[in-house]
């Protein structure tokens, strides 16, 4: 495992150095740069060092972080622990202290500029996508009520599977039989790590699925409503604009759920240290995926959550106690392969993609070069 995301970083790495010949193959021992990354003896030149290294560093602080927001919901929502179990109270404390914290950034001290959007784009794409985002994360939250860290994790593995359906759905994504026989894998795996699951509950697992299929509607939705519009939006924007929709949709549910049985607890202040430092995480993450995807991609990550999910899984049975059988591992292991083998079919289309465009670049600059040639001949119009 740690072997395939050091290939994926080192490819990635290599890959945006202009002098660096992309032929990689994926997950091949004999992966090789070309001479012209090579120093004196054929040791790698101190800028793709440089660069391999930074790659480690922000899948390090992404999967750190990642990590640390998973557990610390956790401990704040688990009645064993911090025992404060409301999920959508705790969402709408990230979604104020990150939208606060964006609109500080974009309009007081100008860092960011943001994104020129008007009044009916916001209301037809980004008011469904915080929609789709607000219910997601309300009811990822909850589901550490009921469920354990490394269950959830297994879960999760559901997403490639959710976002091509999804995708297909929407024709986003095309039918292949192969690519199905892929999800179906990815789906007996996690069937058997449930089947395994000793702490079983089936409330929990219903919220988790459904956080999953919200999550995954989103991205779609994402791809459709904005990207496909020309809008890019970055880590800071995208919580300028998103999180307070967020914040306005969890707050019908928070009236009628959370807020007559926090009202009656008289006891409760707010801890300003725990939910501080924990909204604090939740901003950072966010800029932590913006700097692992614009540094490296999206498939980086991918497989740096593959990482993730297993030292969750290894925490969370060391460290919080939670059980983990041995069918529970052995489900989320097939799970696990589905997942890389679909990131490896990712990588190859995404090479292939690539591979297409060069020619189709190199013939547009010949013939630009043959026209200012015959321009310079007198030849030209």
């Amino acid at each position: 495992m740690y072997y395939f995301i050091s290939l994926y970083i080192l490819k990635n790495s290599l890959h945006t150095i202009p002098q660096f010949t992309p032929s990689l193959q994926s997950f091949h021992p004999s992966i090789l740069p070309s001479p012209a990354t090579m120093g004196k003896g054929g040791a790698l030149s101190e800028s793709v060092v440089k660069k391999i290294l930074l790659s480690y560093a922000y899948v390090g602080i992404w999967i750190f972080l990642s990590f640390t927001v998973i557990v610390y919901n956790k401990f704040i929502l688990d009645k064993k622990m911090y025992n404060w179990p409301f999920p959508i109270s705790l969402t709408m404390i990230h979604m104020g202290f990150c939208s606060s914290l964006a609109f500080i950034i974009i309009r007081v001290f100008k860092l960011v500029e943001p994104v020129s959007m008007s009044k009916e784009l916001y209301i037809s794409s980004v008011l469904p996508i915080g929609a789709l985002y607000a219910f997601s994360l309300w009811l990822s939250n909850s589901a550490y009520i009921f469920l354990s860290v490394s269950f959830i994790q297994m879960l999760k593995a559901l997403m490639p599977v959710a976002v091509y359906s999804i995708g297909v759905l929407f024709k986003k994504e095309a039918f292949k039989s192969d690519t199905l026989f892929n999800m179906l894998s990815i789906s007996f795996g996690v069937a058997v790590a449930a089947y395994g699951e000793a702490q079983f509950n089936a409330w929990g697992v219903f919220l988790q699925l459904s956080a999953v299929a919200f999550e995954a509607t989103r991205l779609v939705m994402i791809q459709i409503l904005l990207t496909s519009k020309g809008i890019s939006l970055n880590p800071i924007t995208s919580l300028y604009y998103v999180a307070p929709c967020c914040f306005v949709f969890l707050l019908v549910p928070w009236v009628f759920v959370e807020y007559p049985i926090l009202k009656e607890t008289s006891t409760f202040r707010f801890d300003f240290l725990v939910f501080g430092t924990n909204s604090l995480c939740a901003f950072a993450l966010n800029l932590a995926v913006f700097l692992l995807v614009g540094k490296t991609s999206a498939l980086t990550m991918n497989v740096a959550g593959v990482v993730k999910d297993w030292l969750l899984i290894a925490f969370s049975w060391s460290v919080i106690k939670d059980t983990v059988t041995p069918i529970n591992l052995f489900g989320y292991g097939l799970a696990f392969l589905g997942v890389a083998y679909y990131n490896h079919s990712k990588l190859q289309a995404l090479k292939a993609k690539e591979s297409q465009k060069k020619p189709a670049a190199a013939d547009e600059e010949a013939g630009r070069l043959l026209e200012e040639k015959n321009a310079g001949d007198g030849t030209g119009k």
